[in-house]
Protein backbone atom coordinates (compact mmCIF):
# COMPACT_ATOMS: atom_id res chain seq x y z
CA UNK A 1 0.00 0.00 0.00
CA UNK A 2 1.32 3.77 -0.48
CA UNK A 3 2.98 4.95 2.18
CA UNK A 4 1.15 7.93 4.29
CA UNK A 5 3.92 10.95 4.35
CA UNK A 6 1.99 13.73 4.37
CA UNK A 7 -0.49 15.09 6.83
CA UNK A 8 -2.37 17.85 4.90
CA UNK A 9 -5.65 17.62 4.26
CA UNK A 10 -5.60 19.82 1.39
CA UNK A 11 -2.78 18.52 -1.21
CA UNK A 12 -4.46 14.84 -2.19
CA UNK A 13 -4.39 15.19 -5.95
CA UNK A 14 -1.87 12.61 -7.28
CA UNK A 15 -1.00 13.28 -10.98
CA UNK A 16 1.86 11.96 -13.26
CA UNK A 17 3.86 14.86 -12.91
CA UNK A 18 7.87 15.07 -11.28
CA UNK A 19 8.69 16.65 -8.20
CA UNK A 20 12.38 17.74 -7.12
CA UNK A 21 12.60 18.29 -3.40
CA UNK A 22 15.67 20.16 -2.09
CA UNK A 23 16.91 19.59 1.69
CA UNK A 24 18.16 21.65 4.60
CA UNK A 25 21.92 22.03 5.43
CA UNK A 26 23.18 25.52 5.39
CA UNK A 27 26.09 26.27 2.09
CA UNK A 28 26.66 22.81 2.07
CA UNK A 29 22.97 21.69 0.68
CA UNK A 30 23.22 24.98 -1.37
CA UNK A 31 25.93 23.74 -3.38
CA UNK A 32 25.15 20.28 -2.85
CA UNK A 33 21.65 21.11 -4.74
CA UNK A 34 23.32 23.22 -7.31
CA UNK A 35 25.36 20.22 -8.50
CA UNK A 36 22.36 18.24 -8.73
CA UNK A 37 20.55 20.92 -10.54
CA UNK A 38 23.76 21.05 -12.88
CA UNK A 39 23.35 17.71 -13.57
CA UNK A 40 19.76 18.19 -14.47
CA UNK A 41 20.19 20.61 -16.84
CA UNK A 42 23.20 18.82 -18.84
CA UNK A 43 20.51 15.92 -18.93
CA UNK A 44 17.80 17.93 -20.31
CA UNK A 45 15.69 17.18 -17.14
CA UNK A 46 15.79 20.63 -15.85
CA UNK A 47 12.24 22.12 -17.83
CA UNK A 48 10.27 18.78 -17.58
CA UNK A 49 9.53 19.39 -13.75
CA UNK A 50 6.49 20.29 -12.53
CA UNK A 51 7.14 21.21 -9.26
CA UNK A 52 10.51 22.60 -6.95
CA UNK A 53 9.94 22.03 -3.64
CA UNK A 54 12.62 22.55 -0.77
CA UNK A 55 13.69 23.93 2.47
CA UNK A 56 16.21 25.93 4.65
CA UNK A 57 19.45 25.95 2.45
CA UNK A 58 17.80 24.19 -0.15
CA UNK A 59 15.57 27.18 -0.65
CA UNK A 60 18.21 29.76 -1.35
CA UNK A 61 19.43 27.36 -4.48
CA UNK A 62 15.60 27.21 -5.02
CA UNK A 63 15.35 31.02 -5.21
CA UNK A 64 18.06 31.63 -7.21
CA UNK A 65 16.44 28.78 -9.91
CA UNK A 66 13.08 30.51 -9.79
CA UNK A 67 13.85 34.16 -9.97
CA UNK A 68 16.80 33.07 -13.12
CA UNK A 69 14.21 30.62 -14.57
CA UNK A 70 12.50 33.13 -17.11
CA UNK A 71 16.31 33.99 -18.64
CA UNK A 72 17.42 30.26 -18.99
CA UNK A 73 16.20 29.86 -22.59
CA UNK A 74 16.44 25.76 -22.84
CA UNK A 75 17.05 24.70 -25.97
CA UNK A 76 15.73 21.50 -28.41
CA UNK A 77 17.71 19.40 -26.07
CA UNK A 78 16.42 20.53 -22.81
CA UNK A 79 19.68 22.11 -21.83
CA UNK A 80 19.86 26.05 -20.54
CA UNK A 81 23.65 27.36 -21.69
CA UNK A 82 23.26 30.27 -19.80
CA UNK A 83 22.62 28.08 -16.51
CA UNK A 84 26.48 28.41 -15.22
CA UNK A 85 26.06 32.51 -15.99
CA UNK A 86 22.07 32.51 -14.04
CA UNK A 87 22.25 30.10 -11.40
CA UNK A 88 25.76 29.19 -10.45
CA UNK A 89 27.61 32.33 -10.33
CA UNK A 90 24.99 33.93 -7.97
CA UNK A 91 24.91 31.06 -5.37
CA UNK A 92 28.65 30.88 -5.64
CA UNK A 93 28.87 34.61 -4.55
CA UNK A 94 26.46 33.73 -2.11
CA UNK A 95 28.43 30.67 -0.86
CA UNK A 96 31.21 32.82 -0.61
CA UNK A 97 29.53 35.37 1.52
CA UNK A 98 29.41 34.96 5.36
CA UNK A 99 25.85 36.05 6.56
CA UNK A 100 25.31 34.09 9.73
CA UNK A 101 27.85 36.02 12.15
CA UNK A 102 27.17 39.52 11.04
CA UNK A 103 23.55 39.18 11.25
CA UNK A 104 23.59 37.78 14.73
CA UNK A 105 25.79 40.49 15.73
CA UNK A 106 23.53 43.27 14.42
CA UNK A 107 20.22 41.71 14.48
CA UNK A 108 20.74 41.34 18.38
CA UNK A 109 22.70 44.23 19.37
CA UNK A 110 20.87 47.06 16.57
CA UNK A 111 17.37 48.69 17.87
CA UNK A 112 14.85 48.20 15.48
CA UNK A 113 16.19 45.39 14.14
CA UNK A 114 15.86 41.36 14.40
CA UNK A 115 18.59 38.72 13.32
CA UNK A 116 15.75 37.81 10.29
CA UNK A 117 15.64 41.07 9.01
CA UNK A 118 19.56 41.07 8.22
CA UNK A 119 19.38 38.49 6.95
CA UNK A 120 16.59 39.05 4.34
CA UNK A 121 18.77 42.01 3.67
CA UNK A 122 21.72 39.80 2.86
CA UNK A 123 19.46 37.92 0.68
CA UNK A 124 18.12 41.18 -0.79
CA UNK A 125 21.61 42.37 -1.57
CA UNK A 126 23.81 39.37 -3.13
CA UNK A 127 20.57 37.03 -4.62
CA UNK A 128 16.90 38.69 -4.79
CA UNK A 129 16.57 42.26 -4.92
CA UNK A 130 13.20 43.41 -4.43
CA UNK A 131 11.48 40.13 -6.55
CA UNK A 132 8.73 38.77 -5.00
CA UNK A 133 7.08 35.61 -5.32
CA UNK A 134 4.88 37.10 -8.63
CA UNK A 135 8.21 36.91 -10.33
CA UNK A 136 8.67 33.44 -10.25
CA UNK A 137 7.37 31.14 -12.95
CA UNK A 138 4.05 29.30 -13.19
CA UNK A 139 5.83 26.17 -13.90
CA UNK A 140 7.39 24.72 -12.28
CA UNK A 141 5.46 25.67 -9.29
CA UNK A 142 8.42 26.42 -6.58
CA UNK A 143 7.11 25.42 -3.18
CA UNK A 144 9.30 27.22 -0.56
CA UNK A 145 8.54 25.65 2.93
CA UNK A 146 8.94 27.47 6.65
CA UNK A 147 7.42 25.70 9.73
CA UNK A 148 4.98 27.92 11.50
CA UNK A 149 5.76 27.91 15.31
CA UNK A 150 2.56 28.67 15.92
CA UNK A 151 0.12 26.25 14.86
CA UNK A 152 3.01 22.93 14.07
CA UNK A 153 2.03 23.06 10.45
CA UNK A 154 4.14 23.44 7.14
CA UNK A 155 3.87 27.34 6.20
CA UNK A 156 4.02 26.91 2.47
CA UNK A 157 5.05 30.20 0.28
CA UNK A 158 4.27 29.92 -3.75
CA UNK A 159 3.04 32.02 -6.68
CA UNK A 160 -0.86 31.20 -6.60
CA UNK A 161 -0.71 31.42 -2.64
CA UNK A 162 0.61 31.56 0.75
CA UNK A 163 -0.75 28.55 2.91
CA UNK A 164 -0.99 27.40 6.19
CA UNK A 165 -3.97 24.70 6.07
CA UNK A 166 -4.68 25.24 9.69
CA UNK A 167 -5.25 28.99 8.80
CA UNK A 168 -6.50 29.73 5.20
CA UNK A 169 -4.84 30.89 2.36
CA UNK A 170 -2.71 34.22 0.61
CA UNK A 171 -3.83 34.49 -2.70
CA UNK A 172 -1.33 36.33 -4.76
CA UNK A 173 1.36 36.93 -2.22
CA UNK A 174 3.60 39.72 -2.77
CA UNK A 175 5.93 39.02 -0.28
CA UNK A 176 9.26 39.37 -0.90
CA UNK A 177 11.42 36.03 -2.26
CA UNK A 178 13.68 36.85 -0.20
CA UNK A 179 11.63 37.33 3.14
CA UNK A 180 10.38 33.40 2.33
CA UNK A 181 13.94 31.80 1.70
CA UNK A 182 14.75 33.87 5.30
CA UNK A 183 11.53 32.00 6.94
CA UNK A 184 12.83 28.74 5.41
CA UNK A 185 16.30 28.81 6.43
CA UNK A 186 15.80 30.19 9.77
CA UNK A 187 18.13 27.69 11.75
CA UNK A 188 16.79 27.53 15.60
CA UNK A 189 17.89 28.28 17.37
CA UNK A 190 20.16 31.42 16.73
CA UNK A 191 18.32 32.31 13.13
CA UNK A 192 15.00 31.80 13.92
CA UNK A 193 12.30 32.63 14.42
CA UNK A 194 11.05 34.99 11.43
CA UNK A 195 8.58 37.30 12.08
CA UNK A 196 5.99 38.33 9.15
CA UNK A 197 3.04 40.58 9.38
CA UNK A 198 0.01 40.30 7.32
CA UNK A 199 -3.15 42.10 7.45
CA UNK A 200 -6.37 39.87 8.15
CA UNK A 201 -8.12 40.73 5.00
CA UNK A 202 -5.41 39.20 3.24
CA UNK A 203 -6.55 35.67 3.90
CA UNK A 204 -9.01 33.64 2.27
CA UNK A 205 -10.56 30.54 2.88
CA UNK A 206 -9.99 30.78 6.18
CA UNK A 207 -10.00 27.42 8.82
CA UNK A 208 -12.33 28.70 11.31
CA UNK A 209 -12.07 25.39 13.62
CA UNK A 210 -8.70 25.22 13.82
CA UNK A 211 -6.44 29.13 13.76
CA UNK A 212 -8.08 31.36 11.16
CA UNK A 213 -8.37 34.36 12.74
CA UNK A 214 -5.99 36.91 14.71
CA UNK A 215 -3.07 36.62 15.53
CA UNK A 216 -2.75 33.31 13.92
CA UNK A 217 -3.41 35.52 10.89
CA UNK A 218 -1.65 38.80 11.39
CA UNK A 219 1.72 38.38 13.47
CA UNK A 220 2.82 34.67 11.81
CA UNK A 221 6.10 33.30 13.56
CA UNK A 222 8.43 30.91 11.30
CA UNK A 223 11.35 29.07 11.46
CA UNK A 224 13.21 26.16 9.38
CA UNK A 225 11.00 24.55 6.76
CA UNK A 226 13.44 21.72 8.00
CA UNK A 227 12.02 21.15 11.30
CA UNK A 228 9.12 19.88 9.89
CA UNK A 229 9.94 18.00 6.67
CA UNK A 230 13.89 18.48 6.53
CA UNK A 231 13.77 17.06 2.74
CA UNK A 232 11.11 19.11 1.69
CA UNK A 233 8.45 16.26 0.31
CA UNK A 234 5.43 17.16 1.63
CA UNK A 235 4.27 19.34 -0.53
CA UNK A 236 4.65 17.05 -3.59
CA UNK A 237 4.32 13.40 -1.81
CA UNK A 238 0.42 13.64 -2.82
CA UNK A 239 0.74 15.54 -6.05
CA UNK A 240 3.33 13.98 -7.91
CA UNK A 241 3.95 10.29 -9.02
CA UNK A 242 7.61 10.80 -10.09
CA UNK A 243 9.90 12.37 -7.30
CA UNK A 244 13.59 13.02 -6.95
CA UNK A 245 15.17 14.09 -3.27
CA UNK A 246 17.83 15.67 -3.08
CA UNK A 247 19.69 15.13 0.42
CA UNK A 248 22.07 17.08 1.95
CA UNK A 249 21.21 17.02 5.81
CA UNK A 250 23.39 16.63 8.68
CA UNK A 251 23.81 13.51 10.48
CA UNK A 252 23.28 12.69 14.18
CA UNK A 253 26.35 12.52 15.74
CA UNK A 254 26.94 9.74 18.73
CA UNK A 255 28.52 11.16 21.78
CA UNK A 256 30.45 9.23 24.09
CA UNK A 257 29.53 11.09 27.25
CA UNK A 258 26.44 13.36 26.93
CA UNK A 259 25.92 16.41 28.80
CA UNK A 260 23.48 16.47 32.13
CA UNK A 261 22.94 20.04 32.58
CA UNK A 262 19.50 21.08 31.29
CA UNK A 263 20.38 22.92 28.18
CA UNK A 264 22.93 21.30 26.69
CA UNK A 265 20.79 18.08 27.46
CA UNK A 266 17.33 19.25 26.49
CA UNK A 267 19.17 19.89 23.27
CA UNK A 268 20.58 16.31 22.93
CA UNK A 269 16.92 15.33 23.47
CA UNK A 270 15.05 17.39 20.75
CA UNK A 271 18.29 16.13 18.16
CA UNK A 272 17.58 12.82 18.78
CA UNK A 273 14.12 13.21 18.42
CA UNK A 274 14.84 15.39 15.12
CA UNK A 275 16.60 12.33 13.76
CA UNK A 276 14.28 9.47 14.38
CA UNK A 277 12.09 11.60 12.20
CA UNK A 278 14.33 12.40 9.41
CA UNK A 279 15.33 8.82 9.16
CA UNK A 280 11.71 7.55 9.13
CA UNK A 281 10.55 9.94 6.62
CA UNK A 282 13.74 8.90 4.51
CA UNK A 283 13.06 5.36 5.11
CA UNK A 284 9.36 5.52 4.34
CA UNK A 285 10.43 7.35 0.87
CA UNK A 286 13.12 5.05 -0.40
CA UNK A 287 10.96 1.39 0.85
CA UNK A 288 7.87 3.82 -1.29
CA UNK A 289 9.80 3.58 -4.52
CA UNK A 290 10.92 -0.26 -4.13
CA UNK A 291 7.43 -1.29 -3.54
CA UNK A 292 5.61 -2.34 -7.09
CA UNK A 293 2.14 -1.36 -5.41
CA UNK A 294 3.07 2.42 -4.56
CA UNK A 295 2.10 4.53 -7.39
CA UNK A 296 5.62 7.05 -6.84
CA UNK A 297 8.34 6.36 -8.42
CA UNK A 298 11.52 8.53 -8.35
CA UNK A 299 15.38 8.66 -6.74
CA UNK A 300 16.93 9.55 -3.45
CA UNK A 301 20.66 10.74 -2.79
CA UNK A 302 21.81 12.09 0.23
CA UNK A 303 25.35 13.07 0.77
CA UNK A 304 25.66 10.54 3.93
CA UNK A 305 25.28 7.99 1.24
CA UNK A 306 28.29 5.98 0.03
CA UNK A 307 28.58 6.61 -3.55
CA UNK A 308 29.44 2.50 -3.93
CA UNK A 309 25.82 1.73 -3.05
CA UNK A 310 25.22 2.88 -6.38
CA UNK A 311 26.04 0.54 -9.54
CA UNK A 312 25.31 2.49 -12.21
CA UNK A 313 27.70 5.76 -12.92
CA UNK A 314 30.33 7.29 -15.19
CA UNK A 315 32.05 9.60 -12.51
CA UNK A 316 34.25 8.38 -9.95
CA UNK A 317 33.04 9.20 -6.52
CA UNK A 318 35.10 7.36 -3.53
CA UNK A 319 33.52 6.62 -0.02
CA UNK A 320 36.16 8.72 1.94
CA UNK A 321 36.29 12.14 0.24
CA UNK A 322 32.77 12.13 -0.13
CA UNK A 323 32.25 11.43 3.70
CA UNK A 324 34.85 14.53 4.51
CA UNK A 325 32.08 16.52 2.60
CA UNK A 326 29.52 15.49 4.43
CA UNK A 327 30.97 16.80 7.36
CA UNK A 328 30.95 20.02 6.25
CA UNK A 329 29.37 22.32 8.77
CA UNK A 330 25.99 23.41 8.65
CA UNK A 331 26.02 27.18 8.66
CA UNK A 332 26.10 30.32 6.21
CA UNK A 333 29.49 30.67 6.04
CA UNK A 334 32.06 31.28 3.67
CA UNK A 335 33.01 28.48 1.50
CA UNK A 336 36.28 28.48 -0.28
CA UNK A 337 36.21 28.25 -3.91
CA UNK A 338 38.19 24.31 -3.52
CA UNK A 339 35.49 23.18 -1.51
CA UNK A 340 32.93 24.98 -3.25
CA UNK A 341 34.04 22.67 -6.33
CA UNK A 342 34.36 19.40 -4.41
CA UNK A 343 30.59 19.89 -2.96
CA UNK A 344 29.01 20.75 -6.38
CA UNK A 345 30.76 18.15 -8.24
CA UNK A 346 29.45 15.98 -5.29
CA UNK A 347 25.86 16.98 -5.81
CA UNK A 348 26.42 16.40 -9.77
CA UNK A 349 27.92 13.02 -9.31
CA UNK A 350 25.66 11.45 -6.24
CA UNK A 351 22.46 12.51 -9.05
CA UNK A 352 23.66 10.97 -11.34
CA UNK A 353 24.30 8.16 -10.07
CA UNK A 354 21.16 7.86 -8.25
CA UNK A 355 18.89 8.85 -11.44
CA UNK A 356 20.91 6.26 -13.58
CA UNK A 357 20.38 3.24 -11.11
CA UNK A 358 17.19 3.77 -9.88
CA UNK A 359 14.87 6.44 -12.25
CA UNK A 360 15.96 6.14 -15.68
CA UNK A 361 19.13 4.08 -16.85
CA UNK A 362 18.92 6.27 -19.85
CA UNK A 363 19.78 9.64 -18.21
CA UNK A 364 22.79 11.27 -19.79
CA UNK A 365 26.46 9.41 -18.68
CA UNK A 366 28.12 12.41 -18.06
CA UNK A 367 32.33 12.83 -19.34
CA UNK A 368 33.28 14.57 -16.49
CA UNK A 369 32.18 16.54 -13.83
CA UNK A 370 31.15 20.77 -14.05
CA UNK A 371 33.85 21.90 -11.80
CA UNK A 372 37.68 21.32 -11.71
CA UNK A 373 39.53 19.10 -9.05
CA UNK A 374 36.73 16.16 -8.89
CA UNK A 375 34.78 15.23 -5.36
Amino acid sequence: MPLPLTSDPGEDRLEDTLALCLSGGGYRAMLFHLGTLWYLNDAGVLPKLDRVSSVSGGSITAGVLATRWGELAFDARGKSPKFADKVVAPIRKMAGTTIDVGSVIFGALLPGTTISDRIIKNYRKILFGDLTLQDIPDRPRFVINATNMQTGSLFRFSKPYIADWRIGLVRNPRTLVAAAVAASSAFPPILSPARLDFEHSEWSELNTAQCGRPPFTTKVVLTDGGVYDNMGIETTWKRCKRVLVSDAGGRYQAEADPHGDWVRQGLRVNATIDNQVRSLRKRQVVEAFKDPDDPHKGAYWGMWTPPSEYATHSLPIDDAPALELANTPTRLAAIADNLQNRIINFGYGMAERAIRSYFDPAALAPAAFPCPGGV
